[in-house]
């Protein structure tokens, strides 16, 4: 537990540091480009701290030089260092509004561009979807959980619904993302981190311009349903070489 302790403290000064920085290239011109490529720094160097690995499948998948919309399920905070790592495009978050309001932290997400999104506001949170169309017509790509929160025993929960409006509003592909592992790392409402390997399947994106609003279920369907059979299967994958492995060595 010292140990874990030891790499939270490092890690929140190594994120007011760089989040400080964030804020101030905030000044420069296309600001938030260069802020992203800092948070990829950042994410890169927390995970390595933590003897953290993470190996990415389907990258063939990404859609190079188009925007896209990126959903994942979610277990732990490192789901987003191991996203702003390895998902090698540039991309804006759509977060909940209270991590906007962590001093420094928070400035450097709005500096970065990042999308807030009031749950509780109906009305907010339609203007976040206005927000996040005006960013993916200007050509950047959105991420989001839409579970919109970890899951503690790690079931891949419901979805909410308010990103899958933005896909069919923008038109743009959905990219599902499946990431194994993380919630042994660093479970919900744990501090304790244990060193260890990801895997982030990337799949095959969705087309959104096949649905409309009306449809809406239909597409939070597919997608959720690709999320957790890529999950299932490298997760069932990862199983077999462990028992293998186990099997070798009686």
């Amino acid at each position: 537990m010292i140990h874990s302790v030891l790499l939270v403290t490092i890690g929140a000064a190594i994120t007011v540091f760089l989040s400080f920085w964030s804020v101030v290239f905030s000044v420069f011109p296309a600001a938030d480009n260069k802020i992203h490529k800092l948070a990829n720094l950042w994410a890169k160097i927390l995970l390595l701290i933590c003897n953290i690995k993470v190996k990415v499948i389907g990258e063939e998948n990404l859609l190079q030089g188009k925007p896209q919309i990126f959903m994942a399920n979610h277990q732990s905070d490192f789901d987003i260092l191991i996203s702003l790592a390895y998902i090698p495009v540039q991309f804006r978050w759509i977060a909940k509004k209270e991590l906007f309001t962590i001093p420094i932290f928070g400035a450097a997400m709005k500096s970065a561009g990042y999308i807030e999104m009031d749950r509780s506001n109906h009305e907010k949170a339609l203007q976040s979807i206005d927000e996040a169309a005006l960013r993916i017509r200007r050509g950047k790509s959105i991420m989001t959980f839409p579970e919109g929160t970890r899951s503690r025993d790690g079931e891949i929960k419901a979805f909410k619904q308010g990103a899958f409006h933005l896909a069919i509003k923008s038109g743009v592909p959905i990219v599902p993302v499946s990431i194994i592992g993380s919630g042994r790392i660093m479970p919900k409402r744990s501090l304790r981190i244990k060193p260890g390997q990801i895997k982030m399947i990337i799949g095959k994106p969705v087309n959104a311009v096949n649905y409309d609003i009306e449809k809406r279920l239909d597409l939070i369907e597919k997608v959720r349903a690709e999320i957790i059979k890529n999950y299932n299967e490298w997760k069932d994958s990862e199983s077999q070489n462990i028992r293998d492995l186990e099997s070798e060595t009686i």
